[in-house]
């Protein structure tokens, strides 16, 4: 039987996090527009949409969310779309409060770097995720595929699987499935403590038919804390250095760089 193709119309772009793990950076600046080697990391993602034809983008904002109200100005066709739970709530309050543009779209977080605009093609069979094969151990989330179809996921990784990464594709279809199963979970069962993937990869995995799109190392890097910032952009590695330093991180915070 063969694969009806979907084509990408909207993109909703996750914003609205705290970047704990990017502090002291991220006390002033959300993640999202934190810079690397000169490029703010959610302008590669917005590009790399834009080189693939999507330009209805909805980008969810909810800490220091005034930082982006320059982003429509820059962006014709994007639009921000507040989470006022961001600060209580995991991430699925902010696909919840996105849920109405679920239809025929692609999901990203916005604090990701991509270097090949290809790993964001509008078209696909299947909804699903995109994913790195990883022949040794990661702690990432782990996918077990066969014939194209995903079977299972792992939240502590394993080997020789598929790792899961924050970019999904999702038919009309199973973006109506997803948003009823995001209001279940968000409204009645009142579980607002768990990522938005596990709407779809655990709390309600036999509703969907997923695939997977792959990827390979190097297309896209996830800048998970500080240290990994400072392997990609040799300019924050005096954040390292001075972690620890309370009067370094008053310093962040009131603006002020050091002269080196």
């Amino acid at each position: 039987m063969t694969e009806e193709t979907h084509i990408v119309k909207r993109a909703i772009i996750m914003a609205a996090g705290t970047g704990n793990r990017m502090h002291p950076l991220t006390f002033t600046t959300p993640k999202p527009l934190v810079k690397v080697n000169g490029v703010r990391m959610i302008d590669t993602v917005i590009s790399g949409l834009h080189q693939n034809g999507i330009r209805e983008i909805y980008v969810v904002v909810g800490y220091l969310k005034e930082k982006f109200y320059d982003l429509p100005r820059q962006y014709e066709g994007l639009r921000l779309i507040e989470n006022p739970y961001y600060a209580t709530c995991n991430n699925i309050s902010s696909l919840y409060v996105a849920r109405e543009h679920l239809g025929d779209c692609i999901i990203l977080d916005g604090d990701q770097i991509i270097y090949h605009p290809e790993i964001l093609d509008p078209h696909f069979t299947l909804s699903g995720y995109n994913a790195v094969w990883s022949e040794g151990e990661t702690n990432e989330w782990l996918m077990r595929v066969k014939n194209g179809i995903v079977q299972s996921c792992s939240r502590t990784g394993g080997a020789h699987g598929w790792q899961l990464y924050s970019i999904s594709r999702w038919s009309r279809e199973d973006g109506n499935r997803l948003r009823k199963d995001l209001e279940y979970e968000f409204e009645k069962k009142k579980n607002t403590d768990i990522y938005w993937d596990d709407v779809a990869m655990f709390c309600h995995f036999q509703n969907y038919r997923l695939g997977i799109r792959e990827m390979k190392p190097g297309d896209i890097i996830e800048v998970d804390d500080l240290q990994e910032l400072a392997e990609i952009d040799s300019s924050y590695r005096y954040l390292i250095r001075d972690a620890g330093s309370a009067e370094r991180k008053k310093e962040i915070m009131t603006g002020i760089t050091p002269s080196e």
